[in-house]
């Protein structure tokens, strides 16, 4: 019978180890954050020598308690404001693959819609700069500082998020402890590889900011977590006398 069919048992030993697993990795977590965050400097650092990238490391100092201090690295960049010449290759861009969309068949219905979707996105943007490009709220040190906070924020979560959905069921101590570890090993690695791309693409303006924080921010790193997670459960339960 197929896992999903399979009534489903909360033993005791499953309970206290999602427990202790929750504890251990979210203080694990806390623990080495500012090592993290110092790694992830480093690497921003690098990729400005690298990349033709134009912008300057900032730091955002955060006290989580009188123990755990630490400073979060981010990119620092100039607004540019969309020119006549990109806003309209972004139009033609975006109205080609619009159109696009009509010549998919049919039986990719649900993947037209998603791109249909996905699309909207830069045609908003698009009319707003058209028509209020003055007024634009955002900038790209806020948005880089926020990016990076915020996915801080969502690599803490995961402890909790496999507690409550993949620790409860029996697939062992090792299995848990290795699915935890590389899914936020991998968001740890992702990270400022995420901010260098992005800040490459948004140094040429604004325009794309949208985009970018919609459905190149915080989405890809759900579904990398999703990824994992469901991989994580095609993995056999433990066996008798299994750890």
């Amino acid at each position: 019978m197929h896992r999903a069919l399979a009534h489903f048992r909360l033993g005791p030993m499953n309970l206290v180890t999602a427990i202790s697993l929750f504890v251990f990795f979210s203080s694990a977590w806390l623990l080495f954050l500012p090592k993290v965050c110092q790694f992830w400097n480093g690497v921003l650092i690098f990729g400005i020598r690298v990349l033709p990238l134009r912008a300057e490391i900032g730091q955002a100092q955060n006290h989580l308690t009188p123990f755990i201090r630490f400073d979060i690295p981010y990119l620092r960049m100039e607004p540019v404001q969309p020119s006549v010449q990109t806003w309209w290759l972004t139009f033609a861009a975006t109205l080609a693959l619009l159109a696009a969309t009509f010549l998919l068949p049919s039986k990719l219905m649900p993947v037209i819609y998603l791109l249909r979707g996905i699309l909207s996105v830069p045609a908003t943007a698009l009319l707003y700069f058209a028509l209020l490009p003055a007024r634009f709220p955002h900038n790209p040190d806020s948005y880089m500082q926020g990016l990076v906070t915020a996915e801080i924020a969502l690599i803490s979560t995961v402890p909790l998020l496999f507690g409550l959905t993949y620790y409860i069921f029996d697939f062992g101590l090792l299995k848990k402890v290795f699915l935890t570890a590389i899914t936020m090993a991998h968001l740890a690695l992702f990270l400022p590889l995420q901010v260098l791309l992005q800040a490459l693409v948004l140094q040429r303006t604004v325009l794309f900011m949208p985009i970018l924080y919609i459905i190149l921010g915080l989405p890809v790193n759900i579904l990398i977590i999703i990824a994992f997670y469901s991989w994580g459960m095609t993995w056999f339960f433990r066996s008798t006398g299994e750890g």
